[in-house]
């Protein structure tokens, strides 16, 4: 059975002036549990609506999104979300942010030290645990940002582009270091990119959009062995699979050009 059966979901944005934009066409997917799905598509196609809406932050115009066989109907502790912009709380120092989640819940301090310490050592932050966000650089904002979701044991993590205001070097570290927590963790994840190297590496499902107003328009499964090393983006499996996607992302945006 799925984890998340998305059924059927679109959504139309209407302005003030009583102008209608469409940005997702109906939608239907399915998650299983422990799967790593990247949503692959070009700039404004309608990925990061479909992931809010999975998140509970907005509704669908038409259609409904299931968890676990219930209806999403708002947030929930059962999704952990990890944006592009850090969206840590600048006046808590790194720990009290990986902490937060689990003191609303009112978990015992003890506990909560003790779970925030684990997830510390996972993201490779000892030692950082006092310091206030504006004190790390980027990559480690996020390194926390991905600790306090896990921290709060979601049963599935939520990502849009969250390595997309990373540089280089910073992206292919996190990229390695996220694939190893999956890996270990076993959460499902569902990942928004438009970076394609990005979408393969992490991915065993890439699900590719269309250009506005979004569709999924192909899945591709991505059968690359684990654990994965950064030196697997030279294989030739990975090199079929990265010019099959261009072609289909170039396609989508030339057609997006074109409107």
């Amino acid at each position: 059975m799925s984890q998340l059966s998305i059924q059927g979901v679109s959504r139309t944005f209407t302005s003030e002036k009583g102008k209608s934009t469409q940005a997702l066409l109906p939608v239907d997917f399915d998650v299983k549990e422990n799967d790593f799905v990247t949503i692959l598509g070009p700039s404004g196609c309608g990925k990061s609506t479909m992931l809010r809406i999975v998140a509970g932050l907005d509704h669908p115009t038409s259609g409904r999104v299931l968890l676990d066989g219930r209806p999403v109907e708002g947030p929930g502790a059962d999704r952990g979300m990890v944006f592009q912009s850090y969206t840590l709380f600048p006046w808590l120092t790194i720990e009290q942010n990986i902490r937060f989640g689990l003191r609303e819940r009112g978990m015992p301090e003890s506990q909560q030290k003790e779970r925030a310490q684990y997830f510390i050592a996972k993201v490779g932050l000892r030692g950082f645990e006092q310091h206030f966000p504006k004190q790390l650089s980027g990559g480690m904002q996020q390194r926390t940002a991905i600790a306090r979701a896990l921290a709060n044991d979601p049963q599935m993590l939520l990502m849009d582009e969250p390595f997309g205001a990373l540089d280089n070097q910073t992206r292919v570290l996190m990229q390695e270091l996220l694939l190893g927590i999956w890996e270990s963790e076993r959460k499902t994840v569902m990942f928004v990119t438009h970076d394609i190297d990005e979408a393969i590496f992490m991915a065993n499902r890439v699900a590719v959009f269309s250009a506005r107003p979004g569709r999924i328009k192909s899945e591709i499964a991505v059968n690359l062995p684990h654990p994965r090393h950064y030196t697997i983006k030279t294989s030739p499996e990975f090199m079929d699979l990265k010019a099959r996607l261009t072609e289909e992302i170039r396609a989508e945006s030339m057609a997006a050009e074109a409107h």
